[in-house]
């Protein structure tokens, strides 16, 4: 067991848990808004495009900004806390809504304060690994919050369906795992990177052209990989129930939970080129899946495939663009990173919307699919078998 582990510290561990308390405190109101605003505030359909089209647009942007800034200022910790601060603040604030426009309120503010928390609490766990060992560090933390995932929306159906608490309380409930992921990212000592003093500008040439590489690899394979909804709209389609699909949901993020440790840690010696393929390769096939099945057995085996993706692609992903470049600039790397991520994301949701409308279910799947060949392609032509890891 000690091997297992050998190479992560404290500080691991606290940031794991501190993303499994945040993630449950998210996903705990998975089910709950889309009912919120449509039921209860009688708000229209269209509302809840614009309230997740905003958030979550502001979320992406802001996370390289904030990387660059917790470089700069050499403080990755105190932007992280106030980014958990805020995501857990957020939450009852959207229970005391009487329209929608407040709702948008809290849900800008959760997700300005996902966006702000993520590259620094990446660059502090980067950091809380030795470098041979930081594969197995971005794993164990995605099994925090990918089990944090699971247990969210397992949470908010015991609580509506089962003990009949009232849909506002839920938004209150959701502050008390998020403010526990604040207090113990308060526990978790940041290690000072040695840097020069630099100015407040940004430097492509600060940059490896292998970084580079590796993320026009990521933007060409995120152009494929749109929003889960529509895995989920897909099992809908197909005759199986809501509570059945947000059950599906959750198990989904369990897998992904259980697969990214091993992922992580054969990473660290297998090279992370070589897992990551892996991933791109099945997200094609559960992609390819979801375009031509229509068996409810074969979709959730499907959705279990693609948790094992998921796993691997949160900690492999991460992991190895931190890689490429040395610790003053990891946060700023990693930023740059998921704003990638999550624009292309956003890109890929948009165009698997129009396809899904416009022409058919099948098509916004192939389209994935696509990319997702493309993006394996590039990644064994242009970035090196064996990626020298960066201190």
């Amino acid at each position: 067991m000690k091997k297992l582990f050998r190479g992560l510290t404290f500080d691991t561990l606290l940031l794991t848990f501190a993303s499994f308390f945040s993630d449950v405190s998210t996903e705990m109101l998975y089910p709950v808004l889309p009912v919120f605003l449509t039921d209860v505030l009688k708000a229209p359909a269209s509302v809840i495009g614009i309230i997740e089209g905003l958030s979550q647009g502001i979320q992406y942007v802001i996370q390289g900004f904030s990387g660059f800034l917790a470089d700069k200022f050499e403080k990755r910790k105190p932007i992280a806390l106030f980014g958990y601060a805020l995501t857990a603040l957020s939450k009852p604030l959207m229970g005391t809504a009487s329209a929608w426009p407040r709702v948008l309120t809290g849900r800008f503010g959760d997700r300005l304060g996902a966006g702000i928390r993520s590259a620094p609490r990446d660059a502090l766990i980067a950091g809380s690994a030795e470098a041979n060992s930081r594969g197995k560090a971005f794993g164990l933390e995605g099994i925090g919050d990918n089990l944090g995932a699971f247990v969210g929306p397992l949470i908010a159906i015991l609580l509506l369906f089962y003990l009949k608490v009232n849909i506002r309380s839920i938004f209150f409930l959701a502050f008390i795992p998020g403010s526990l992921a604040f207090l113990l990212v308060l526990f978790v000592k940041e290690r000072k990177v040695q840097q020069e003093k630099k100015k407040l500008v940004f430097n492509f040439s600060l940059f490896p052209k292998s970084y580079w590489k590796y993320i026009f690899v990521s933007a060409v394979f995120g152009l494929g990989n749109s929003s889960n909804a529509f895995l989920i709209l897909r099992a809908k389609s197909i005759g199986i129930p809501l509570i059945t699909t947000i059950v599906i949901y959750a198990f989904f993020n369990l897998i992904a939970a259980l697969s990214s440790f091993p992922a992580g840690s054969l990473s660290d010696t297998l090279g992370r080129k070589n897992i990551l393929g892996l991933s791109f390769l099945i997200f094609a096939l559960c992609y390819l899946g979801f375009a031509t099945g229509t068996n409810k057995g074969e979709l959730g085996f499907l959705f279990i495939l693609y948790g094992v993706y998921s796993g691997i692609f949160r900690a492999v992903g991460k992991s190895f663009a931190s890689d490429f470049v040395t610790g003053e600039l990891r946060a700023t790397a990693l930023g740059i990173y998921s704003t990638i991520i999550g624009v292309t994301t956003l890109i890929a949701s948009i165009v698997a919307g129009q396809l899904w409308t416009n022409v058919s279910q099948s098509a916004a799947f192939l389209y994935g699919t696509f990319f997702a060949i493309a993006g394996t392609l590039l990644l064994f032509v242009m970035i090196p078998n064996r990626q020298k890891i960066s201190v």
